[in-house]
């Protein structure tokens, strides 16, 4: 059981605690406030908050700003309290356990693991990217449709990522993964902190969710993200042909661009769609129009942007 392990405290002799203590467990990031660490958390979902109440300042707002997010609310946040104040109102402070100050040092090592036990068993998420997957993906897309909201799904699909992975291997292929994942949500989120969603499909299938007038933008912005970067996943002598040489699936040696990315986006007016399946049908055929454009593309229901 490892992973990352953010803390938050204003108390540096509890946050040196912290981190000699959990030391093994994977990348322990210390932060003094809750809101400095949300570009670290939009980058990459850590496995577990470590949230000092006991020092860490006005961090209830921030929390609960944190947890109503669909795509943190099963991140799992380990409170620690300070004996000499009340117990808090569990009912607006959005923690899924809690240490007392004087305990630290004997039991913090079981409730980090209980904490990390906990979120593998209750949150369905990719363990790769640690987005949500399939089940609360298309949970998040009902609950919007029977609210009767407008909103934006966009279908993101990575073009010729399996000769890039037969040709370099799982271990880069996984890299490339998250790293799509890791795109997606900081483009998201930059272009729309609260009320989007991202989530991670399977494989190189991922989705978002944004307000209609913002997915546009947001496609083109991640598009040109992920161009900028995946280049570096090739060696040099392939990035500089802009190939590589792979079987297809029967077994032919093909040559194959560097990898981009297909983007399909389903629009919805209130009241238009009532079941997830029928959007996400639709994102993926505007999907398969998007593969059929030679390098990365985008389109959108009604309406066609090549890149």
């Amino acid at each position: 059981m490892s992973g990352t392990v953010l803390i938050v405290s204003l108390d540096a002799g509890v946050a040196n605690l912290l981190r000699r203590t959990l030391t093994g467990y994977g990348d322990v990031i210390v932060f003094s406030r809750l809101q400095s660490a949300f570009d670290l958390i939009y980058n990459e979902i850590p496995n577990l908050l470590i949230l000092d109440l006991s020092a860490a300042g006005n961090t209830v707002d921030p929390l609960r700003m944190l947890k109503e997010d669909p795509l943190f609310a099963g991140l799992p946040v380990l409170a620690i309290l300070d004996e000499r104040n009340p117990l808090p109102d569990w009912a607006t402070v959005m923690v899924d356990d809690y240490i007392w100050k004087r305990d630290l040092e004997g039991d913090l090592v079981g409730r980090v693991q209980l904490c990390f036990l906990r979120s593998q068993r209750v949150v369905e998420v990719n363990p790769l990217t640690r987005l949500p997957g399939n089940i609360s993906i298309n949970r998040e897309i009902q609950i919007r449709l029977d609210r009767k909201e407008a909103f934006a799904l966009a279908y993101v699909d990575l073009n010729h990522f399996k000769p890039f992975n037969d040709r370099y291997g799982f271990s880069r292929g996984d890299d490339v993964i998250r790293i799509a994942g890791r795109l997606l949500l900081n483009v998201v989120k930059n272009k729309q902190p609260q009320g989007s969603f991202v989530g991670h499909i399977g494989g190189d299938d991922f989705v978002c969710i944004t307000d209609p007038e913002l997915i546009e933008e947001t496609c083109r912005e991640m598009i040109a993200a992920f161009e900028r970067l995946i280049p570096t996943f090739y060696d040099p002598e392939d990035r500089e042909t802009g190939i590589i040489e792979s079987r297809d699936r029967e077994g032919r040696m093909r040559s194959y661009p560097i990898i981009g990315v297909s983007i399909g986006v389903a629009r919805t007016e209130k009241g238009v769609f009532s079941h997830y399946g029928e959007l996400t049908g639709l994102a993926s055929e505007m999907r398969q129009f998007a593969k059929q454009h030679r390098g990365s593309c985008y389109r959108i229901n009604q309406r066609s942007h090549p890149q």
